[in-house]
């Protein structure tokens, strides 16, 4: 029986980690386009933050060749970029076994989604049966840091909000029973940061990748998007 598993790898020499951490208010997803030679294009998706600021990020990063936009839809950005770097320039510093690495590729998993953090990606993929999981998740714990939010059975129905990490659940919650969505609000973000023991700017952060993903998990804007 296949399983579905929520985690975060933290190794800040993967794609694009620069790029989330020049501007930590956005909210980065990606995948990878694998039909243009051995090193797969980057494809990212971002909301919120400056288009200014973004663009700036993708310019100085040094992971990325070039990049072009391929489009906008309200608050949403596409990116295209070609990556600057092979596997062994861009991880060799912190992954050991790139082979082993490579290999991953050709698992018997699909990583459905990627999101780029200011410390490496939060990721949530489907694994045919255990031993394909702990075969992925035994190298990255060899290799980076890695953390497991939630492992289930792919056939076990998924509560709403099911791609939050129990961080982002943990600052909803707090935030929503403080007050803070109110209008009114009846908490700061300073308030309910301290609650939490983390600085005003790490929740912002975890509060807006948790509602970007509530938005793309219910109203998300369709892309591309309709004709008015």
């Amino acid at each position: 029986m296949g399983l579905v598993a929520e985690f975060q790898i933290d190794c800040d020499a993967l794609p694009l980690v620069s790029v989330a951490a020049a501007v930590p208010e956005a909210s980065i997803t990606l995948s990878l386009q694998y039909n243009h030679g051995r090193r797969p294009v980057f494809l990212a998706t971002v909301t919120g933050g400056s288009e200014q600021a973004i663009e700036r990020a993708f310019t100085d990063a040094y992971d990325v060749q070039e990049w072009t936009r391929i489009g906008t839809a309200g608050d949403t950005r596409r990116y295209q970029a070609m990556p600057a770097l092979s596997f062994e320039e861009q991880l060799g510093g912190q992954v050991d076994d790139l082979d082993g690495l490579e290999a991953l590729a050709t698992a018997d998993a699909i990583i459905e989604q990627i999101t780029v953090t200011t410390d490496g990606w939060e990721q949530m993929g489907w694994f045919a049966d255990r031993a394909a999981f702990t075969e992925f998740a035994s190298f990255w714990q060899q290799n980076a840091r890695f953390r497991l939010e939630r492992l289930t059975q792919d056939t076990e129905p998924k509560p709403p909000g099911n791609g939050l990490t129990d961080r982002q659940l943990e600052a909803l919650r707090t935030a929503y029973e403080m007050g803070h969505f109110e209008i009114p609000r009846r908490a700061s973000l300073d308030a309910v940061a301290q609650e939490l023991d983390i600085s005003a700017s790490s929740l912002s952060e975890r509060l807006r990748r948790a509602q970007t993903q509530l938005i793309e998990e219910t109203v998300a804007t369709l892309w591309p998007p309709l004709p008015e």
